[in-house]
């Protein structure tokens, strides 16, 4: 098969790392802070192929261009060119993009490989921290959270020879490409790599795995690569809110516990404060989780709907939100139920407080008649 296979004209591999690093970015002061460097510049980005009407960002995200970095790769020097897009929801999406020119498939695969080995997190640190140190007062409440995500993009935008999909599937051996294993895959393994395979025109393609895609291009737009990007700013940022309520719900129940062991006078108010605080997270996740969930509005372009649905299946996007809704449920019958026991804990008291009332107004009574 590969002694078949046409070489790459032209393409580029594209590595993307993503941090979420605040609770959300306010995109028109970080345009205004990067413009105050010296040629600084960014722009709002936009699906370049696709009409506005058919799919578009809800926010659109603002595009950094960074300075180049320098890379060693399969015994090679290369320069990636840097870029960092901010999604206002608090993700920040990195991307080098290393050009490929007159490659054999065998050497391109080798190269996506190293790509994906040989780039390591002191890079990526780098990068961040010239993006995170000019914009921080662009950011609400910024953290530094430990969960990110990575993904490869393999692209090619010319051949050697014009070919069609069906020709290609038959000459490449996208495994290797895909799968970064050196040692054949068994058939089954090899057909769910597979599984995921898209194409539109007669000369393109899009193959998705769970942390790479393979994209034939010739038109060399970027929309495919873009509705993926944002498939994984989603899946980060329902990652991090899960792993937040995971972190959070025992500490629930330790709270709420400490709550019930208190004097009967303050309880009312410790569980009115525990029910804020827990009101307050809800919103605060639901909010962000609804950003990013609504980042890319999807109506007529059926084959981006295909490819952005796939690949929310493929990170599993929709199950990590349902475990983030079922946690956001247990923390709002909490709170429910932390306000109503205050409200019965306050009633009691004014319960008390009547019958002492009374007893005092016997008791006046009952002086000035002896």
């Amino acid at each position: 098969m590969t002694a078949l296979a046409p070489e790459v004209k032209s393409g580029a591999i594209v590595a993307l790392r993503l941090f979420d690093i605040a609770y959300a970015i306010d995109l028109a002061r970080a345009e205004a802070l990067w413009a105050q460097r010296q040629g600084g510049a960014s722009s709002r980005s936009q699906l370049s192929a696709t009409p506005a009407k058919a799919v578009a960002f809800d926010v659109p995200p603002v595009l950094l261009p960074l300075d180049a970095v320098p890379l060693h790769m399969e015994g090679l020097g290369v320069n990636a060119v840097a870029t960092a897009r901010l999604y206002d929801f608090g993700v920040v999406a990195l991307a080098l993009r290393i050009p490929v020119v007159d490659h054999d498939w065998l050497s391109y695969t080798r190269l996506c490989n190293a790509a994906a080995q040989s780039i390591d997190s002191a890079v990526w640190e780098t990068l961040l921290q010239r993006v995170r140190l000019p914009l921080v007062s662009a950011f609400d409440r910024p953290y530094a959270s430990r969960v990110q995500e990575d993904y490869l993009l393999a692209i090619v935008q010319q051949w050697s020879e014009p070919l069609k999909t069906a020709e290609l599937e038959q000459r490449l051996d996208l495994v290797p490409l895909l799968s970064g294993e050196r040692r054949p895959l068994s058939e089954g393994a090899r057909r769910e790599l597979l599984r995921q395979r898209f194409s539109y025109y007669e000369d393109d393609l899009v193959v998705l795995t769970w942390d790479r895609a393979f994209i034939v291009e010739p038109r060399g737009d970027s929309d495919v690569a873009d509705v993926l990007e944002v498939a994984n700013a989603q899946l980060l940022e329902q990652r991090y809110y899960d792993e937040l309520l995971d972190d959070e719900l025992p500490r629930m129940y330790d709270l709420v516990e400490q709550a019930q062991r208190a004097s009967h006078w303050y309880a009312p108010r410790r569980f009115a404060d525990l029910a804020r605080r827990f009101y307050t997270l809800v919103a605060e996740v639901t909010e962000l989780t609804e950003k990013a969930d609504n980042a890319l509005q999807v109506t007529e372009d059926v084959y981006l709907a295909r490819i952005y649905a796939a690949a929310l299946e493929q990170f599993r996007v929709p199950k990590i939100g349902a475990a983030v809704d079922r946690k956001l449920a247990i923390m709002r019958d909490t709170y429910t139920a932390l306000y109503n026991e205050a409200a019965g804990r306050r009633g009691e008291l004014m319960e008390l407080a009547i019958i002492v009332l009374i007893l005092v107004e016997i008791a006046l009574a009952l002086v000035q008649k002896f």
